[in-house]
This record gives structure tokens, C-alpha cells and sequence, in this order.
């Protein structure tokens, strides 16, 4: 697994802890809690290690690391 990924994977922890944490208290400890004050952290957790994913994938392909199908590439 390249070290890119290994990175993402605990960026992607990390955040997905605070995005929990975040959500977590919103609703346990909000007095005036509408359903729609929670949902930003929940997609925020989402997105953003996929945008982070992305990147990584696209600096990957672009640098000449990443994966490639192509008749000069061995399978």
C-alpha cells in the first residue's frame, strides 16, 4: 500500500473521530436542536477524506505512481 494511502487512511480516522465528536454533541447537548444543525458536520465527515482520496489519486496518477492500464505497463 502506497505511504499516500496509509496517510489518508489515518487523516480519515482522525476526522471522522472529530466529525463523530461534533455530531455527537450537537445533539446531546443542543437545548434548540433542529435536524438540519447536525447534518453539515455528518457531510463534512464525508466529503472531505473523499476529496482527500481524490487528490491523493489524482497526485498519484499524475506524478507517475499510480496505476495505469496502458500497453507500456506490464499487468
Amino acid at each position: 500500500m502506497p505511504l499516500w494511502k496509509k496517510l489518508w487512511l489515518l487523516f480519515t480516522a482522525i476526522w471522522g473521530l472529530v466529525a463523530a465528536l461534533n455530531i455527537f454533541t450537537i445533539l446531546a447537548f443542543g437545548e434548540d436542536v433542529e435536524p438540519g444543525r447536525a447534518l453539515r458536520p455528518l457531510l463534512l465527515g464525508i466529503a472531505v477524506p473523499a476529496l482527500a482520496y481524490l487528490a491523493g489519486w489524482l497526485w498519484a496518477r499524475w506524478t507517475g505512481r499510480g496505476p495505469r492500464n496502458g500497453p507500456d505497463r506490464a499487468a
